[in-house]
């Protein structure tokens, strides 16, 4: 396994629709590779999820992960989930505005309307069909990874650009702000 280089903001890969990973490929030498040198990329940086573009890779493919995770103390644990050619299939009408950063725009955190409930579908790393519900946190991520193998970045879908932060000083005033709102 090897940690990737990750693809900055700016770089035309992020910027393209990723092409689907063929059936015939999934449990090739090359794909599974790539899968395990993406899941160890995203624990290098502290990451809940990396999608193929972010490493060089026009692929639509992403993996998910969140176990106590230092970017994201708050979140809940997500099982190692691999998703191959991934289809977001329903969103639920109601949004929730949650803070979002990204590996490839590393530094700056904003918050982001998501819808809090979806029904997508894809296949795993053995090419088997998965077709989940998901909700929360888990379904926030999904909407992310799917956005980068469709050429988007949480930039675009920000609603208020007044909440683009530094990650320094989101720690230092919007964590504080967030935290007190959350006990009081």
């Amino acid at each position: 396994m090897a940690i990737l280089k990750v693809t900055r903001l700016g770089h035309p890969v992020l910027r393209q629709v990723a092409k689907p990973v063929p059936q015939g490929e999934i449990t090739s030498p090359a794909i599974q590779r790539l899968i395990d040198d993406m899941i160890e990329t995203m624990h290098e940086y502290d990451g809940v999820g990396i999608a193929a573009p972010q490493v060089h890779q026009s692929l639509q493919l992403a993996v998910i992960e969140v176990a106590h995770n230092p970017r994201y103390p708050q979140a809940p644990e997500i099982p190692l989930t691999v998703l191959i050619n991934p289809e977001i299939t329903a969103r639920s009408d109601a949004k929730r505005m949650g803070w979002e950063g990204c590996l490839s725009v590393d530094g700056l955190r904003g918050q982001v309307p998501r819808s809090e409930q979806l029904s997508a579908r894809w296949l795993d790393r053995a090419g088997r069909p998965v077709e989940a519900e998901v909700q929360g946190f888990f379904a926030v991520v999904i909407q992310h990874e799917v956005d980068h193998l469709q050429g988007k970045v949480f930039l675009d879908r920000m609603t208020d650009l007044t909440t683009l932060t530094h990650l320094q000083e989101y720690e230092r005033y919007w964590l504080r702000r967030n935290d007190e709102s959350e006990e009081g």
